[in-house]
Protein backbone atom coordinates (compact mmCIF):
# COMPACT_ATOMS: atom_id res chain seq x y z
CA UNK A 1 0.00 0.00 0.00
CA UNK A 2 1.17 3.55 -0.76
CA UNK A 3 2.52 5.82 1.96
CA UNK A 4 0.05 7.67 4.11
CA UNK A 5 0.71 10.90 2.22
CA UNK A 6 0.06 9.42 -1.23
CA UNK A 7 -3.28 7.64 -1.48
CA UNK A 8 -6.59 7.94 -3.23
CA UNK A 9 -9.58 8.88 -1.11
CA UNK A 10 -10.95 11.70 1.02
CA UNK A 11 -10.05 13.22 4.38
CA UNK A 12 -12.44 15.38 6.37
CA UNK A 13 -10.81 18.70 7.32
CA UNK A 14 -12.54 21.53 9.17
CA UNK A 15 -15.96 20.62 7.83
CA UNK A 16 -15.00 19.76 4.25
CA UNK A 17 -14.03 16.55 2.48
CA UNK A 18 -10.79 17.13 0.61
CA UNK A 19 -8.71 14.90 -1.64
CA UNK A 20 -6.33 12.73 0.40
CA UNK A 21 -3.18 14.22 -1.18
CA UNK A 22 -4.43 17.77 -0.56
CA UNK A 23 -4.94 17.30 3.19
CA UNK A 24 -2.03 19.51 4.24
CA UNK A 25 -1.07 22.03 6.93
CA UNK A 26 1.45 24.87 7.03
CA UNK A 27 4.97 24.22 8.32
CA UNK A 28 4.34 26.79 11.09
CA UNK A 29 1.36 24.88 12.45
CA UNK A 30 1.59 25.30 16.21
CA UNK A 31 1.05 21.60 16.92
CA UNK A 32 4.13 20.66 14.91
CA UNK A 33 6.33 22.78 17.16
CA UNK A 34 4.64 22.55 20.57
CA UNK A 35 2.59 19.31 20.55
CA UNK A 36 -0.74 21.13 20.85
CA UNK A 37 -2.58 18.13 19.47
CA UNK A 38 -5.02 15.48 20.69
CA UNK A 39 -6.41 12.51 18.81
CA UNK A 40 -8.59 9.42 18.82
CA UNK A 41 -8.08 6.02 17.25
CA UNK A 42 -11.29 4.15 16.50
CA UNK A 43 -12.35 1.05 14.59
CA UNK A 44 -15.34 0.63 12.35
CA UNK A 45 -16.81 -2.88 12.11
CA UNK A 46 -19.51 -3.78 9.59
CA UNK A 47 -20.23 -0.11 8.98
CA UNK A 48 -20.46 0.93 12.64
CA UNK A 49 -17.77 2.65 14.69
CA UNK A 50 -17.44 0.91 18.04
CA UNK A 51 -18.08 3.33 20.91
CA UNK A 52 -18.09 6.30 18.52
CA UNK A 53 -19.75 8.67 21.00
CA UNK A 54 -17.37 7.74 23.82
CA UNK A 55 -14.42 8.46 21.53
CA UNK A 56 -15.83 11.83 20.46
CA UNK A 57 -16.50 12.76 24.08
CA UNK A 58 -12.94 11.87 25.03
CA UNK A 59 -11.56 13.91 22.13
CA UNK A 60 -13.39 16.98 23.41
CA UNK A 61 -12.22 16.28 26.97
CA UNK A 62 -8.62 15.91 25.80
CA UNK A 63 -8.85 19.27 24.05
CA UNK A 64 -10.25 20.83 27.21
CA UNK A 65 -7.40 19.39 29.30
CA UNK A 66 -4.89 20.98 26.91
CA UNK A 67 -6.64 24.37 27.11
CA UNK A 68 -7.60 23.84 23.48
CA UNK A 69 -11.40 23.92 23.08
CA UNK A 70 -12.43 22.01 19.96
CA UNK A 71 -15.14 23.93 18.06
CA UNK A 72 -17.39 20.95 17.29
CA UNK A 73 -20.02 19.02 19.21
CA UNK A 74 -20.02 15.27 19.79
CA UNK A 75 -22.85 14.95 17.28
CA UNK A 76 -20.93 16.90 14.63
CA UNK A 77 -17.81 14.79 15.14
CA UNK A 78 -19.79 11.55 14.94
CA UNK A 79 -21.41 12.73 11.70
CA UNK A 80 -18.04 13.72 10.23
CA UNK A 81 -16.63 10.25 10.95
CA UNK A 82 -19.56 8.66 9.17
CA UNK A 83 -19.10 11.03 6.22
CA UNK A 84 -15.44 10.19 5.75
CA UNK A 85 -16.13 6.45 5.93
CA UNK A 86 -18.85 6.78 3.30
CA UNK A 87 -16.65 8.97 1.09
CA UNK A 88 -13.96 6.29 1.11
CA UNK A 89 -16.39 3.40 0.69
CA UNK A 90 -15.20 1.65 3.86
CA UNK A 91 -17.24 -0.42 6.30
CA UNK A 92 -14.32 -2.03 8.16
CA UNK A 93 -11.63 0.53 8.91
CA UNK A 94 -9.48 2.35 11.38
CA UNK A 95 -10.60 5.95 11.99
CA UNK A 96 -8.24 8.70 13.16
CA UNK A 97 -9.61 12.02 14.40
CA UNK A 98 -6.99 14.63 15.27
CA UNK A 99 -7.54 18.12 16.67
CA UNK A 100 -4.69 20.61 16.78
CA UNK A 101 -3.64 24.23 17.02
CA UNK A 102 -3.02 25.43 13.50
CA UNK A 103 -0.93 28.23 12.06
CA UNK A 104 -2.18 31.69 12.99
CA UNK A 105 -1.26 34.96 14.62
CA UNK A 106 1.14 33.47 17.16
CA UNK A 107 4.29 31.38 16.88
CA UNK A 108 5.47 31.26 20.45
CA UNK A 109 4.46 28.91 23.23
CA UNK A 110 1.20 30.84 23.70
CA UNK A 111 -1.29 30.15 20.95
CA UNK A 112 -4.70 31.47 21.97
CA UNK A 113 -4.94 33.39 18.69
CA UNK A 114 -4.40 30.31 16.56
CA UNK A 115 -7.38 28.31 15.28
CA UNK A 116 -8.14 24.85 16.64
CA UNK A 117 -8.54 22.57 13.64
CA UNK A 118 -10.02 19.10 13.26
CA UNK A 119 -9.27 16.41 10.68
CA UNK A 120 -10.58 12.87 10.30
CA UNK A 121 -9.09 10.14 8.13
CA UNK A 122 -9.82 6.43 7.76
CA UNK A 123 -8.07 3.46 6.22
CA UNK A 124 -8.05 -0.33 6.31
CA UNK A 125 -5.78 -1.69 9.03
CA UNK A 126 -5.35 -5.28 10.13
CA UNK A 127 -4.07 -6.69 13.40
CA UNK A 128 -1.88 -4.08 15.11
CA UNK A 129 0.57 -6.69 16.41
CA UNK A 130 0.42 -9.00 13.39
CA UNK A 131 0.66 -12.70 14.23
CA UNK A 132 1.11 -11.86 17.92
CA UNK A 133 -2.70 -11.74 17.97
CA UNK A 134 -2.56 -15.56 17.96
CA UNK A 135 0.72 -16.62 19.55
CA UNK A 136 1.29 -13.80 22.03
CA UNK A 137 3.28 -10.59 21.80
CA UNK A 138 6.80 -10.22 23.15
CA UNK A 139 7.38 -7.05 25.17
CA UNK A 140 10.54 -5.25 26.17
CA UNK A 141 10.64 -3.18 29.37
CA UNK A 142 11.01 0.51 28.55
CA UNK A 143 13.71 2.60 30.17
CA UNK A 144 11.29 5.56 30.29
CA UNK A 145 8.58 6.03 32.92
CA UNK A 146 5.00 7.21 32.49
CA UNK A 147 4.90 10.70 34.03
CA UNK A 148 3.07 11.97 37.07
CA UNK A 149 -0.33 13.61 36.45
CA UNK A 150 1.15 16.61 38.25
CA UNK A 151 3.55 17.12 35.34
CA UNK A 152 1.28 16.55 32.34
CA UNK A 153 -2.44 15.82 31.79
CA UNK A 154 -2.20 12.03 31.67
CA UNK A 155 -5.97 11.67 31.20
CA UNK A 156 -5.71 13.32 27.77
CA UNK A 157 -5.00 11.36 24.61
CA UNK A 158 -2.42 13.94 23.65
CA UNK A 159 0.30 13.70 21.02
CA UNK A 160 3.02 14.87 23.41
CA UNK A 161 2.47 11.88 25.69
CA UNK A 162 3.50 9.54 22.88
CA UNK A 163 7.05 10.84 22.39
CA UNK A 164 8.52 8.28 24.81
CA UNK A 165 6.20 5.65 23.33
CA UNK A 166 7.81 6.04 19.92
CA UNK A 167 11.31 5.85 21.34
CA UNK A 168 10.45 2.85 23.52
CA UNK A 169 8.78 0.96 20.71
CA UNK A 170 11.76 1.58 18.42
CA UNK A 171 14.08 0.20 21.11
CA UNK A 172 11.79 -2.81 21.59
CA UNK A 173 11.65 -3.57 17.88
CA UNK A 174 15.44 -3.49 17.72
CA UNK A 175 15.39 -6.36 20.25
CA UNK A 176 12.86 -8.36 18.26
CA UNK A 177 9.92 -7.37 20.45
CA UNK A 178 6.46 -6.19 19.43
CA UNK A 179 6.14 -3.48 22.07
CA UNK A 180 7.40 -2.22 25.41
CA UNK A 181 5.95 -2.15 28.91
CA UNK A 182 6.20 1.06 30.92
CA UNK A 183 6.43 1.44 34.65
CA UNK A 184 5.06 4.71 36.02
CA UNK A 185 6.88 7.47 37.89
CA UNK A 186 6.38 5.57 41.17
CA UNK A 187 7.72 2.29 39.80
CA UNK A 188 4.37 0.54 39.36
CA UNK A 189 3.46 -1.44 36.23
CA UNK A 190 1.65 1.00 33.92
CA UNK A 191 0.88 0.16 30.27
CA UNK A 192 2.37 -0.59 26.87
CA UNK A 193 3.18 2.13 24.34
CA UNK A 194 -0.36 2.24 22.97
CA UNK A 195 -2.35 -0.28 24.97
CA UNK A 196 -3.48 -1.09 28.50
CA UNK A 197 -2.40 -4.32 30.17
CA UNK A 198 -4.13 -7.12 32.08
CA UNK A 199 -2.82 -10.11 34.05
CA UNK A 200 -4.42 -13.35 35.26
CA UNK A 201 -3.61 -15.25 38.45
CA UNK A 202 -5.68 -18.01 40.06
CA UNK A 203 -8.69 -17.21 37.89
CA UNK A 204 -8.76 -13.53 38.82
CA UNK A 205 -7.72 -10.54 36.72
CA UNK A 206 -5.38 -7.73 37.75
CA UNK A 207 -4.87 -4.47 35.88
CA UNK A 208 -3.06 -1.24 36.83
CA UNK A 209 -4.99 1.51 38.54
CA UNK A 210 -5.41 4.18 35.81
CA UNK A 211 -4.44 7.22 37.85
CA UNK A 212 -1.33 8.01 35.77
CA UNK A 213 -2.24 6.35 32.47
CA UNK A 214 -5.02 6.63 29.93
CA UNK A 215 -8.12 4.78 31.08
CA UNK A 216 -8.70 3.24 27.68
CA UNK A 217 -12.17 2.78 26.22
CA UNK A 218 -11.29 -0.80 25.27
CA UNK A 219 -9.90 -1.30 28.79
CA UNK A 220 -13.19 -0.20 30.33
CA UNK A 221 -15.14 -2.38 27.91
CA UNK A 222 -13.11 -5.49 28.75
CA UNK A 223 -13.41 -4.89 32.51
CA UNK A 224 -17.17 -4.72 32.07
CA UNK A 225 -17.16 -7.94 30.06
CA UNK A 226 -15.11 -9.77 32.68
CA UNK A 227 -17.29 -8.65 35.56
CA UNK A 228 -20.41 -9.63 33.61
CA UNK A 229 -18.91 -13.14 33.42
CA UNK A 230 -18.51 -13.17 37.19
CA UNK A 231 -14.72 -12.83 37.07
CA UNK A 232 -13.10 -10.76 39.80
CA UNK A 233 -11.14 -7.79 38.43
CA UNK A 234 -8.65 -5.99 40.66
CA UNK A 235 -7.76 -2.45 39.56
CA UNK A 236 -4.73 -1.82 41.71
CA UNK A 237 -1.06 -0.90 41.91
CA UNK A 238 1.10 -3.72 40.57
CA UNK A 239 4.78 -4.02 41.47
CA UNK A 240 7.28 -5.18 38.83
CA UNK A 241 8.29 -8.22 40.90
CA UNK A 242 4.70 -9.48 40.69
CA UNK A 243 5.16 -10.21 36.97
CA UNK A 244 6.80 -13.50 37.88
CA UNK A 245 3.64 -14.81 39.52
CA UNK A 246 1.10 -14.02 36.81
CA UNK A 247 -0.05 -16.87 34.54
CA UNK A 248 -1.60 -15.00 31.61
CA UNK A 249 -1.36 -11.51 30.17
CA UNK A 250 -3.03 -9.50 27.43
CA UNK A 251 -3.14 -5.99 25.99
CA UNK A 252 -6.21 -3.94 25.13
CA UNK A 253 -6.68 -0.97 22.86
CA UNK A 254 -8.66 0.15 19.85
CA UNK A 255 -5.81 -0.79 17.52
CA UNK A 256 -4.61 -3.76 19.60
CA UNK A 257 -8.15 -4.98 20.35
CA UNK A 258 -7.39 -7.89 22.73
CA UNK A 259 -3.88 -9.21 22.07
CA UNK A 260 -2.28 -11.95 24.21
CA UNK A 261 1.21 -11.43 25.61
CA UNK A 262 3.64 -14.35 25.74
CA UNK A 263 6.66 -12.61 27.25
CA UNK A 264 7.69 -9.43 29.06
CA UNK A 265 11.43 -9.16 29.54
CA UNK A 266 12.43 -12.45 31.20
CA UNK A 267 8.88 -13.29 32.32
CA UNK A 268 6.71 -15.67 30.26
CA UNK A 269 2.95 -16.18 30.14
CA UNK A 270 0.68 -18.77 28.62
CA UNK A 271 -1.97 -17.84 26.07
CA UNK A 272 -4.59 -19.39 28.32
CA UNK A 273 -8.30 -20.08 28.11
CA UNK A 274 -9.41 -16.80 29.68
CA UNK A 275 -7.20 -14.78 27.33
CA UNK A 276 -8.57 -16.61 24.31
CA UNK A 277 -12.15 -16.38 25.53
CA UNK A 278 -12.10 -12.64 26.19
CA UNK A 279 -10.43 -12.00 22.82
CA UNK A 280 -13.14 -13.96 21.01
CA UNK A 281 -15.92 -12.36 23.02
CA UNK A 282 -14.57 -8.88 22.34
CA UNK A 283 -14.42 -9.69 18.63
CA UNK A 284 -18.07 -10.79 18.75
CA UNK A 285 -19.09 -7.70 20.71
CA UNK A 286 -17.60 -5.15 18.34
CA UNK A 287 -19.21 -6.86 15.34
CA UNK A 288 -22.61 -7.35 16.99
Amino acid sequence: MAGYDDRDGKIWMDGTLVDWRDAKVHILTHALHYASSVFEGERCYNGKIFKTTEHSERLLKSGELLDMPIPYTVEQINKAKDEVLAANGLTDAYVRAVAFRGAGDEMGVASLGNPVRLAIACWTWGAYYGDAKMKGAKLDIAKWKRPSPETIPTAAKAAGLYMICTMSKHAAMAKGCSDALFFDYRGYVAEATGANIFFVKDGEVHTPNPDAILNGITRQTVIGMLRAKGITVHERYIMPEELEGFEQCWLTGTAAEVTPVGQIGDYTFEVGALTRDIALEYEALVRA
